[in-house]
């Protein structure tokens, strides 16, 4: 890796400091992730996934009976399909699958369980569009890692058919805020703070509590959950998060695929048109999922 393209990345980020209105926050979000446009060659189309809006990516060659559901991160209140597009279609054309971006409704407007209840609509979905669950693969990065655990405990609980496999991008699954990374990386993550995640946890929860495992996976008891990747960098405050329930998951003998990436920041996928270590993830990830859904 050349650690200039770490640091291009971070410079982009120092350039537009985050703002304080959560409306000024997602639209920061958008114009960083959406910095470098996703390929010309995949097609875009946008759907109504039960009453929650989506859009749908398929690159040339892929197989539209495979899909990647998505859950865009942004602390639950910002991010966006169009900030993590040209992520999610990276990611699907290196699996050679199909993907369907999810926009679920964000906080503080949309407190929890609204988050969780449109992941459940969108999953129900392809499940009525014929999607078999084994292949499904599910996906999400910061809150939506803590989403895609929290919807599959749930849908393990009702009874419901589990995807083939997930993966977990920098996950956020301990809105307790416990981990030693927090103050152990904080001199070198540029995007996540603890006093940040203080505040999106505030929002979110809205009075509900954190140790919830709808909210807090972490403290879920994840049995019977596919096999899972999870993907995390070095250099980032949510280290820990990432580290405990790959090894909670483990205990509770679900395959895990835990990856540690040296010098890494927070969901550095979304710069990996200009990142080798991105393009190096996806393309991991792509195999994972083209062996498990």
């Amino acid at each position: 890796m050349s650690h200039s393209e770490i640091e291009a990345v971070r410079e982009l980020l120092r350039s537009k400091p985050r703002p304080a209105g959560f409306a000024e926050r997602r639209e920061r979000l958008d114009a960083i992730g959406s910095a470098y446009p996703h390929d010309s060659d995949v097609s875009l189309e946008v759907t109504d996934a039960n009453g929650v809006a989506a859009e749908w990516s398929l690159a040339p060659g892929s197989d539209p009976s495979r899909v990647l559901l998505f859950f865009h991160g942004g602390g639950y209140c910002s991010g966006s399909i169009m900030s993590h597009r040209g992520m999610v279609t990276a990611v699907g054309r290196a699996a050679g699958v199909r993907t369907l971006a999810v926009a679920y409704r964000l906080a503080p407007e949309h407190p929890f369980p609204a988050a969780l209840e449109d992941a459940r609509a969108a999953y129900g979905f392809l499940l009525d569009h014929g999607i078999a669950a084994p292949h499904i693969a599910l996906g999400g990065d910061s809150a939506g890692g803590g989403l895609t655990l929290a919807l599959m405990t749930s849908l393990r609980d009702a009874g419901k058919p589990l995807p083939g496999c997930a993966w977990l991008v920098s996950p956020w699954v301990d809105l307790q805020m416990t981990g030693a990374s927090l103050a152990e990386k904080a001199d070198v993550d540029p995007l996540i703070s603890k006093s940040y995640l203080e505040e999106l946890a505030s929002a979110y929860l809205a009075g509900a509590d954190a140790a919830n495992p709808l909210v807090s996976p972490l403290n879920a008891d994840l049995a019977g959950l596919p096999p899972l990747l999870v993907q995390v960098g070095s250099a980032e405050t949510l280290l820990d998060d990432a580290v405990r329930i790959a090894r909670r998951a483990g205990a509770a003998d679900v395959r895990v695929n835990l990856e540690i990436w040296p010098h890494m920041i927070h969901a550095w996928h979304l710069w990996a048109a200009q990142l080798e270590e991105g393009r190096r993830a996806i393309a991991c990830t792509g195999a994972f999922i083209r062996a498990r859904s």
